[in-house]
């Protein structure tokens, strides 16, 4: 079986925990990676870390926090333009992201996983705008799970971004690779200075 088949992303957004727990056996899930930089919830504390990663060990799913390597606030401030903005291209080079990525693919020979964000939709989430352009190039394809245990392949929310910023020329069968990876990275950000962490560039220097 291919490793695409075994790589999913969610966003657990509202869900009910149950509803939740269900979607994840749904799709075989073994392991949940949470790329969250802050893994916490006041308004569903259930996917606060403590209660997430006890309600995930009594359904068998074993939780494994990377929020630190791949959260979508790191702390280096050489990952933020002079105005806040985290720089996902700059990110992406990183040496701990990268050791990251590469963990995500080991983790991948034993598990059916999924990387957990906060965020429903994934084109608003630094999982798709960051993480997966990665994963994607390293030849691992993730599956997005959306709402009501619905699939969004990575090409169709691609595609989606594309045509959000009006580069659905690109979008589709498309016969020239590198002009659709050009486009792609100029949608990814676009849309990341929509959806990208913003800190105070003030407080960045003293990080």
């Amino acid at each position: 079986m291919e490793k695409s088949q075994h790589l999913f992303t969610i966003g657990h957004s509202n869900t009910e925990l149950l509803v939740f727990l269900a979607t994840l056996r749904q799709f075989g899930i073994t392991l949940l990676v949470d790329v969250r930089s802050r893994p916490t919830s006041y308004r569903f504390p259930h996917f606060s870390q403590p209660e997430l990663e006890q309600s995930l060990r009594e359904s068998g799913i074993s939780y494994l926090f990377m929020g630190e390597e791949l959260g979508g606030r790191p702390d280096d401030p050489k990952a933020y333009r002079e105005d806040g903005l985290v720089n996902y291209r700059v990110r992406r080079k990183a040496r701990d992201f990268q050791a990251g990525i590469e963990r995500v693919l080991e983790k991948l020979d034993g598990s059916t996983l999924a990387l957990m964000c906060a965020e429903e939709d994934p084109v608003n989430c630094h999982r798709f705008l960051l993480i997966c352009p990665e994963l994607v190039a390293r030849g691992a394809e993730p599956q997005h799970i959306r709402k009501g245990g619905v699939l969004e392949t990575q090409r169709a929310a691609e595609d989606r971004v594309l045509e959000a910023h009006h580069l659905g020329d690109f979008a589709g069968p498309w016969l020239f690779p590198i002009e659709r990876a050009d486009a792609l990275e100029d949608a990814y950000d676009r849309q990341a200075e929509k959806c990208a962490f913003r800190a105070d560039p003030q407080t960045i220097e003293y990080w």
